[in-house]
């Protein structure tokens, strides 16, 4: 009678996992990971150095492997900088290269992008469409530039967009001789992206989706 018990529990928790199992590959199909410009100028040593960049790389890497485990869509996006006067993201330099937490696997799409939106002049639109995505998991830098101008767009075109927070990262800005400081630029962005009801996008931290 006890083994009887045993067996059936067992079998109960075996069929609550697969469900559960099949429940969250449900709720990811159509979608597909964003990585935006984690690029090695914005790391320690590079042209334009991010506050948190390290941490947020790391946090970056995390969701990529996750990504990567359940074999959904991973999507590089690469800055390279064509207007002049510009002084990092520059063509065929070490600072330009994707930064060697998230290196792109050979069966990962890179696409090359010269301004904030991806979608600008790039063929992003049409390699979502034919994977038939409809939702983005967003993360990269800087958080108030591309990944702002990338997220506003992707909700013009109809996607359903997540940003992961904290696998984002900014700098301190200057309005009017007054500095901003990089972690009230990072709340105020993301706060503004998710006006409204999560408006624009979602915003979670990387423990929330590997959870």
């Amino acid at each position: 009678m006890k083994n009887t018990f045993k067996t059936i529990l067992t079998l109960g928790l075996i069929i609550i996992s697969l469900i559960t199992m099949n429940a969250q590959k449900q709720k990811m199909e159509n979608t597909a990971l964003l990585i935006i410009d984690v690029q090695n100028d914005y790391f320690p040593g590079g042209k334009m150095m991010l506050e948190n960049a390290e941490q947020a790389g790391e946090n970056t890497r995390k969701v990529l492997e996750y990504f990567r485990k359940n074999n959904l869509p991973v999507i590089h996006i690469q800055h390279i900088s064509t207007n002049d006067g510009v002084t990092f993201f520059l063509p065929d330099t070490e600072g330009a290269k994707i930064n060697h937490r998230v290196l792109p696997r050979e069966d990962e799409k890179i696409i090359i992008k010269h301004f904030p939106n991806s979608f600008r002049e790039t063929d992003l639109m049409d390699y979502l469409r034919s994977k038939e995505i409809k939702n983005l998991v967003i993360t990269g830098m800087m958080t108030d530039v591309c990944v702002e101008a990338t997220t506003r767009a992707a909700f013009d075109f109809g996607f359903t967009n997540t940003i992961i927070g904290d696998a984002t990262a900014t700098r301190n800005r200057e309005l009017n001789g007054e500095v901003v400081k990089a972690a009230e630029v990072q709340r105020a962005t993301l706060a503004g992206i998710s006006a409204l009801g999560n408006l624009y996008a979602r915003i979670i931290d990387t423990h929330e989706l590997l959870k």
